[in-house]
Formats: C-alpha cells, sequence, structure tokens
C-alpha cells in the first residue's frame, strides 16, 4: 500500500467520530445454577455421554478400584501410564497394579524425556489422570498442569481415564476458572477436554479419535 493511501485511510479512522459501544443484552441465567447437586451430577453425564464419552459412579475408593481393574480389563490394557495429582496419589496405583497384574508407570519413572514421550506415546495403552473440576454445563473435564499433572498422560494414550471427586462437578464454567485461578495460584497450563479427541479440518467434518485419545471413560468418586 503506498505511504500517501496509508496516512490518508488512518487520518480518515481517527477523525471519524466515535460511536457508543451498544449495551450489552441482559441474558438469563443459565439453567445450571439453579440445580441441586445431583441433577448437576446427572447433567455431567448426559453432556459427556453426548459427546461420546463414557462415565461411572462409584462410591468408595474400594469400588473404584474394582471399576478401574474392570475396565482396563475390558480395554486389554496391560501397561498403563498415571499421574500423581492429588486426587491420584492416594490410590497408590502402582502398588495396586502389581497386584492387579497391570502395569503402571508414572512420569517420575523416566529420568530421560526422550523415554517419556516415547513411552506415553507408543508403549502404555491407557492415561489415567484425576481432574480437578468437572463442568456440566458442556460435560467439560478440567486439568490444571504441574509436575504431579504431566498433560501427556491425558492426551496421548488412545484411552484416557479420568477420576474427579463428585464434589469437583460444577454447573458452569466460571465456577471452575474462579476456584483454579487465585492470588496463591495460577496455573500455566490449562486443559478443557470434552469427549474423545476430535477433528473438523477434513471438509469441515467432525471426526472423533482422529489424534489423541479414542475413548474417555471418567469415574465419579463419592
Amino acid at each position: 500500500m503506498p505511504v500517501n493511501t496509508r496516512h490518508t485511510i488512518l487520518n480518515r479512522l481517527r477523525a471519524a467520530a466515535p460511536k457508543p459501544i451498544p449495551a450489552r443484552p441482559h441474558l438469563p441465567p443459565l439453567r445450571e445454577l439453579s440445580m441441586d447437586h445431583a441433577q448437576v451430577v446427572e447433567q455431567f453425564i448426559a453432556k459427556l455421554g453426548a459427546q461420546g464419552g463414557v462415565a461411572h459412579c462409584v462410591a468408595d475408593q474400594a469400588g473404584l478400584l474394582d471399576k478401574l481393574a474392570e475396565i482396563l480389563a475390558q480395554e486389554h490394557v496391560t501397561r498403563a501410564m498415571a499421574t500423581t495429582d492429588a486426587v491420584l496419589a492416594p490410590l497408590q496405583l502402582e502398588q495396586w497394579g502389581r497386584r492387579a497384574g497391570i502395569e503402571v508407570v508414572t512420569p517420575a519413572a523416566f529420568a530421560d524425556r526422550t523415554d517419556y514421550t516415547r513411552a506415553v506415546f507408543d508403549q502404555v495403552q491407557a492415561g489415567i489422570s484425576g481432574a480437578d473440576f468437572a463442568v456440566a454445563e458442556s460435560g467439560t473435564l478440567v486439568l490444571a498442569h504441574d509436575a504431579r499433572m504431566a498433560r501427556l498422560v491425558s492426551v496421548a494414550p488412545i484411552l484416557h481415564i479420568a477420576v474427579v471427586p463428585g464434589t469437583r462437578i460444577v454447573p458452569v464454567y466460571e465456577t471452575a476458572v474462579l476456584a483454579l485461578f487465585t492470588p496463591d495460584r495460577r496455573p500455566s497450563q490449562v486443559t478443557l477436554i470434552t469427549g474423545p479427541s476430535m477433528t473438523a479440518d477434513i471438509q469441515a467434518t467432525p471426526f472423533k479419535g482422529m489424534h489423541g485419545p479414542q475413548k474417555l471413560v471418567v469415574l465419579i468418586a463419592g
């Protein structure tokens, strides 16, 4: 663009009278905000299912581990990688796996980044992680990443199993965001997961399982 033309356009823009910003239209409160907790959980399960995910409710830790063993057996998983976040750490999945006949490894077992990447992409059949929150309005998991919540565990294996406490299922995104980002905590990475991996890059046609997990299973604890 010639310099004179550019200056002419910019001068016209500067000289133009400012227009008032239209008022934001009034929006009714989201329906999820009026639900009781049981309805919020039910809504999350329904929305997750609509996106191709599966949810199971378990009453306690013993029931959770039994359901986890059942899922891994159904999917013929013999080796899985698990995070060591606050939700999963009490389960001691490495020791549990030895008793259950399933090898469970964690990212901390790999001193070399290349070995870890190769394992999480090619050598395990499932990734197991906790979840910081689950959002009922869309069936979305919210994972805040740090040293104990390695991101690749939830996005690289073809099967992702997430454990979320029932008390962490919230009605809307804002509830999760306000709880995650506080003066004392500002995660550098947050992943939002709504169902198995999906892309619409090919002729704008949605396709699930193109990359990342082809299956998502959520265990709702307690």
